[in-house]
């Protein structure tokens, strides 16, 4: 891509990433992008729609049987419900930055449009900012808990054997205040554990072995956080704390992964943690937010 845009700037004489970037307004840019592509598109013959069609790997359908996956998905919200967590039906698009602004995500990673928009690429970031507000509307710092099934796009290339651009995650988002003793973060956990394991069972028929804490760094109660949560829900739920695992700065304090058994195989087919959206948001430091993504789009390939 570097290479792509120092022949343009040669080319043309113009540091045009800077102008546009930098020189011009959110609407002034809009406004150009939106002529640009209107021109490329009335450029287009039929013809060339088809050959482009043929070769852009994110428009293509998946290879997955569409009724028992919307059935799955519609399953999957119910029983959610069921647990507490509101269903949202959310927009294809999202805000310009939803996942890069708080997030260390790439935007390049993204597909990102005109008219202030990306094209959503993970749902937990979409609800998160509806949450924030909802908060900042209605001053309220009370629990939130909502979930979807929502179709994701992602442009960096995966070389796994039926992986597609695009893909369904069911996703949970549980946003609250600290009111002390971790009772925010006990509380979120269990409840997104035991709605993964009845997701897992009652719509896939499937039990979750075991979930894996991983201590993540920039929360308050630092390493002290996994050990404490583990106390609390080693009764209730199989999981380990797992240390091994690289350093990530996307989740803070815990990370972690929900392990399923698929022909002696073990699949990682859940993953989450706590992450400070709305502390950025809302600018409040006692902000709380746990997210969730449940891969249905593969369970409902290999059932």
């Amino acid at each position: 891509m570097q290479e792509i845009l120092e022949k343009i700037q040669q080319r043309t004489g113009i540091d045009l990433v800077n102008m546009l970037a930098e020189e011009l307004s959110g609407s002034e840019l809009n406004s150009l992008l939106l002529e640009v592509f209107d021109r490329k598109a009335g450029q287009l013959k039929p013809s060339q729609l088809l050959q482009q069609y043929r070769i852009n790997r994110f428009v293509q359908p998946v290879a997955v049987d569409v009724m028992q996956l919307r059935a799955k998905e519609l399953d999957t919200l119910r029983w959610l419900k069921q647990r507490g967590f509101v269903p949202l039906e959310l927009s294809p698009v999202s805000l310009l930055g939803t996942c890069a602004a708080v997030a260390p995500v790439s935007q390049k990673k993204i597909i990102s449009a005109t008219r202030g928009t990306e094209v959503l690429s993970d749902a937990t970031n979409a609800i998160a900012l509806h949450i924030a507000d909802q908060k900042k509307q209605k001053r309220d710092g009370g629990l939130m808990k909502y979930c979807t099934a929502h179709r994701h796009v992602r442009t960096p290339p995966v070389k796994v054997k039926g992986h597609s651009p695009h893909f369904t995650v069911a996703c949970l988002v549980s946003a609250g205040i600290d009111t002390g003793n971790l009772a925010f973060e006990i509380n979120a956990i269990r409840e997104h554990f035991l709605a993964l394991q009845t997701v897992l069972m009652q719509v896939f028929e499937m039990e979750v072995k075991y979930f894996k804490l991983q201590p993540r760094a920039g929360y308050k109660q630092g390493d002290q956080l996994a050990g404490k949560i583990f106390e609390d829900i080693n009764n209730t739920f199989p999981v380990v704390i797992d240390t091994t695992v690289m350093p990530n700065d996307y989740y803070q304090g815990i990370q972690y992964k929900a392990v399923i058994n698929i022909h002696d195989e073990e699949i990682e087919i859940a993953d989450g943690g706590f992450v400070d959206w709305t502390q950025q948001l809302l600018e409040n430091k006692k902000e709380r937010c746990f997210i969730s993504g449940l891969g249905i789009d593969y369970l409902s390939q290999i059932m």
